[in-house]
């Protein structure tokens, strides 16, 4: 692990979620089969380069999506799971709805990448309704990805519109997934979660001190 010192000269400026998603896509291996989630997630398909080999799986029934599509590119017959249009490459596959959620249960993807609205320090995640009566739950696949992705890495906000934070000690909405995420993307700095806490891998735009002052959570 880098010194503190390291870890806040990182990255001078607060991230955008396109740069984020370009984070994300860095840390993903070569040749992985990766599950992008709906909304944000699916952005990091656009920074992913073609000579990492990594695969991508759609849970409404494709593998080896490419970016998004654009103009011409777009066929209203390829889209991913949330329903937005995208580009095939070379070696693409279609299937049942079933077998692809055969994939996520049986073990076979190797990262997946949801949104969130709470991450819990021991890597519970609560992403599928906040529990107020008037929101619509929206569980989708994301039970099945959250068990079955042998890595679970979250793309969100740190905090909510109001300043809540949303890496916290305990999640106090719906939980989707106990144990689940192994690492966590924000436009402020990105965390590993590991059985001994949280780590923070690198800061953008702020310091590990201020982070500290403004979480309820120990961060190593």
């Amino acid at each position: 692990m880098s010194s503190e010192r390291d870890r806040d000269r990182d990255r001078d400026q607060v991230l955008g979620m396109d740069e984020v998603a370009a984070v994300i896509a860095r840390d993903i291996p070569a040749g992985a089969f990766v599950n992008l989630g709906i909304g944000q997630p699916t952005k990091v398909a656009d920074h992913l380069p073609a000579e990492l080999g990594v695969v991508l799986h759609t849970e409404n029934g494709m593998l080896g999506i490419g970016p998004k599509a654009e103009g011409p590119d777009v066929d209203p017959d390829l889209t991913n799971a949330g329903k937005v249009p995208v580009t095939e490459l070379p070696g693409a596959a279609y299937f049942h709805h079933a077998d692809s959620f055969a994939m996520m249960r049986g073990g076979h993807l190797d990262v997946c990448v949801l949104g969130a609205y709470q991450v819990s320090e021991r890597g519970d995640l609560a992403n599928w309704h906040t529990g107020r009566p008037d929101d619509i739950p929206a569980v989708g696949g994301a039970m099945d990805l959250a068990i079955g992705a042998k890595s679970v890495y979250v793309m969100m906000s740190l905090f909510t519109k109001s300043g809540t934070p949303k890496l916290v000690p305990h999640c106090t909405y719906p939980l989707t997934g106990v144990g689940c995420v192994t690492r966590v993307y924000t436009e402020l700095a990105s965390f590993d979660l590991r059985p001994d806490g949280v780590h923070v891998r690198e800061t953008y735009g702020t310091t590990l001190a201020a982070l500290r002052a403004r979480l309820d959570v120990e961060l190593r």
